[in-house]
């Protein structure tokens, strides 16, 4: 598998970043090169660090309740950094009549607890495949 490097990040004020961490860290044991940001970052703040470190794909994580705002929020801000082609997958506490507005917003993957954590790495292999073609046509 080529190593794609990931961004991990946790938009908003949450402050529980366990399961942001426990992603990270299986990711990276799947051969993915991981970039976590740490908590409370702003939409901006994750575009930037998109586009600084030349990712493949966006992770975020959401506890708060507040992922109807701040994942389309990350989105919009990629679109304005000028880099609509990388694939965002969102994970958090987040109700399943939301997942699909989410998916209908543009995000690729939406994951729940207790989601296997071979789903996540397939997803994310997934869209970071879809990302490298579609760069590389």
């Amino acid at each position: 598998m080529k190593a794609y490097r990931v961004l991990i990040a946790k938009p908003g004020l949450d402050g529980h970043d366990r399961g942001a961490k426990v992603i990270a860290r299986a990711l990276r044991d799947a051969g993915f090169e991981v970039i976590y940001t740490g908590i409370r970052r702003t939409p901006d703040e994750i575009a930037a660090s998109a586009l600084q470190e030349d990712v493949a794909a966006v992770g975020l994580s959401s506890m708060s309740g507040a992922h109807m705002r701040l994942f389309p929020a990350v989105l919009e801000a990629l679109r304005k950094a000028g880099v609509e082609d990388i694939p965002v997958l969102g994970g958090g506490v987040i109700p399943e009549e939301d997942i699909l507005l989410l998916q209908e917003d543009g995000i690729a993957s939406v994951f729940t607890p207790g989601t296997p954590i071979a789903t996540i790495i397939e997803a994310f292999t997934d869209a970071c495949q879809k990302q490298h073609q579609a760069r590389n046509r």
